[in-house]
């Protein structure tokens, strides 16, 4: 047999040192969060806010969190799913939700820290940049922006949701070369193309060329906007309520849904010390009986 040389010797696997659990499930990216979380030394216990926002298939989350040894601590959230209540019923991951949601969280975390008759932010979706401007008494609510692991392209979701938040009246670090409708080679934002955007302009164009042109793949693609009774001529009337709605009552509504009176246990309920021992006791004097019992026959057999 040939020889083989041991690629990893014992010393290697001795000094081995396995990642952290989010990165071994590639769900943290540590070099970026490490950079965000960061405090300056000569703040002391100040908390460094992230504004973070992640997509799933059915739904946005955006919260503003800062982080602690002890863990992160989540100040206020806001999701898409919570759109019905403010009149936005489908088409709750694209663009223009992103924006609502990140508007309801900029309106939400200021309500809650009573900034937000000082601070009213961006009242009119234009498309064009904001940046919220200090004001005399308290200075504007900072977070930064945390996307995660997403890739930041131009016009990624993401920073629809940014720009909500902005609009919103958050302090958020940015630039604008990310926003839909940034034009790379004359270097400037086209403020018209990101309005499209924010108030679903792109939904609605998809909508008329399909009624057009393939109104079967129309009707099965948009049958949730059908039910709901949305037209493309009608949508950007709609996200203009919507926003009106967000600005009017920004607080998380309580659920009319009765709690149940049961709740489901999928496993033992665990017994204490005492029912045990009554448990064991029962168990002791079942087995006896049946004992006794057994002897009574076979001595009715011998006979």
């Amino acid at each position: 047999m040939a020889f083989v040389k041991a690629q990893k010797s014992r010393s290697y696997y001795k000094r081995f040192q396995v990642k952290f659990k989010r990165r071994r499930e590639g769900k943290t990216d540590y070099r970026a969060r490490v950079r965000l979380i960061n405090q300056d030394k000569n703040k002391y216990n100040t908390p460094k806010y992230r504004y973070v926002v992640r997509f799933t298939n059915k739904d946005i989350t955006a919260q503003v969190i800062s982080a602690t040894i002890a863990g992160d601590i989540v100040l206020a959230s806001a999701y898409a799913h919570e759109l019905p209540n403010y009149g936005l019923k489908v088409g709750l991951t694209n663009y223009a939700a992103a924006y609502c949601t990140g508007l309801l969280l900029a309106r939400r975390v200021l309500k809650k820290l009573e900034m937000d008759e000082e601070y009213q932010g961006n009242v009119e979706a234009t498309g064009e940049d904001f940046s919220v401007e200090p004001a005399e008494t308290r200075r504007p609510f900072r977070a930064l922006l945390d996307v995660g692991l997403i890739r930041t392209t131009t016009g990624n979701r993401v920073f629809g949701a940014l720009k909500g938040a902005l609009d919103g009246g958050l302090d958020i670090p940015h630039s604008e070369k990310r926003f839909a409708g940034f034009n790379k080679d004359g270097k400037s934002l086209d403020a018209d193309v990101h309005r499209k955007y924010i108030y679903g302009g792109h939904v609605a164009t998809y909508m008329n060329t399909l009624q057009e042109d393939e109104p079967e793949k129309y009707q099965s693609h948009f049958s949730e906007y059908i039910k709901a009774g949305v037209e493309p001529d009608t949508l950007e009337e709609l996200y203009k309520k919507v926003h009106a709605a967000i600005r009017a009552d920004p607080m998380p509504k309580k659920s009319d849904k009765p709690q149940p009176k049961e709740h489901k246990r999928y496993n033992l309920k665990k017994l204490t010390y005492d029912e045990r021992k009554q448990k064991l006791i029962e168990r002791l004097n079942a087995l006896n009986a049946a004992a006794g019992a057994n002897d009574d026959d076979s001595d009715e057999d011998d006979e």
